[in-house]
């Protein structure tokens, strides 16, 4: 499987949006059910990952996060073998060993997704020199969230990619929320783009709700860092509607702040542009909806069907 294209019209964005809203429900309600094990989502934050993926090349490598199922479905991932690995089988991208948080799959040029935050901040660099070294055309994208943006490996990787002249896309999913603390409470700036001029890395921050407007973001800024071979950061300011990993009450939300970002959902703010524009019937709407639904039905029976691994697959394929 070779990385999705982008899409070719705006109707796919809004489709994307909504297969990654109803795999995570899936995984939400298999939680509650009792057949998954809990995970992170990333719903409410569906339009940051479809706008800056539509933005790549097939070339171009990823690093992401624990909120990387939206990235993944984006760049061309399987539901089913997404929702196998979740579920620890066989048939999963990393065979049931990675569970959600780990995924790699290296067909979509998606190099890791780690649970660690910031990570893929300390490893970006370096796949990015690798990549100027070995002369290879593809540009690097690392996602990360706010709260990644406040530890130190958020400033060594900036620091060493302007220093290196490193072709890196930083995308900071400010989603407000660092696990169960608000981002107030940990951040000296309201913006993370405010810490990257300190580096001379050029910045923007675009509304992370409104897919169209990331899209033509990251298209500009993917444009200028495969240009100048230097790093970039964008911001996405969007919200996570759901707490931090699953099951939550989300006891420590504000129930003002949260009940007015589920009145901006970005899903419903794409269908509705679409629909203003003539670019989308409301027929064509539910059966866009009917069509996601039936897709991860589909992936859900796949995933359940598919067996554990065997004993002998513990140490295969794994680093000592």
């Amino acid at each position: 499987m070779t990385p999705k294209p982008p899409a070719k019209n705006p109707q796919q964005l809004l489709e994307q949006m909504l297969l990654i809203r109803a795999y995570e429900e899936a995984i939400v309600n298999g939680s509650a059910a009792g057949r998954m094990p809990g995970t992170c989502t990333s719903v409410g934050q569906e339009a940051a990952a479809v706008g800056v993926v539509n933005a790549l090349a097939p070339e171009d490598l990823i690093l992401t996060n624990h909120r990387s199922a939206g990235h993944l479905l984006a760049r061309g991932a399987d539901p089913g073998r997404l929702l196998a690995e979740v579920m620890g089988r066989r048939d999963g991208y990393c065979k049931g060993k990675s569970g959600s948080l780990h995924i790699s799959a290296k067909e979509l040029g998606v190099v890791l997704t780690s649970t660690i935050v910031g990570a893929e901040l300390s490893m970006a660099p370096g796949v990015a020199l690798a990549q100027s070294m070995l002369g290879r055309p593809g540009i690097v994208v690392c996602f990360f969230g706010d709260g990644a943006a406040c530890e130190g490996s958020f400033h060594e990787s900036l620091n060493l990619a302007a220093l290196w002249n490193l072709p890196i896309l930083y995308v900071c999913e400010n989603n407000h929320w660092q696990a169960f603390v608000h981002r107030r409470e940990a951040m000296s700036r309201e913006h993370v783009t405010e810490w990257a001029a300190g580096y001379g890395i050029p910045a923007r921050t675009v509304d992370g709700n409104d897919v169209f407007a990331v899209l033509e973001a990251a298209q500009a800024a993917a444009a200028q860092v495969r240009e100048s071979q230097r790093p970039y950061l964008l911001e996405t300011l969007t919200y996570r509607t759901r707490g931090h990993l699953e099951p939550d009450d989300q006891g420590y939300v504000d129930k003002a702040e949260l009940a007015g970002w589920l009145a901006r959902d970005p899903i419903a703010i794409g269908r509705a542009r679409l629909l203003a524009d003539g670019l989308l019937s409301p027929a064509q709407a539910a059966t866009m909806t009917d069509k996601v639904a039936s897709h991860i039905a589909v992936a859900q029976a796949f995933a359940e069907a598919s067996p554990f691994p065997a004993a002998d697959e513990l140490t295969r394929d794994v680093y000592a």
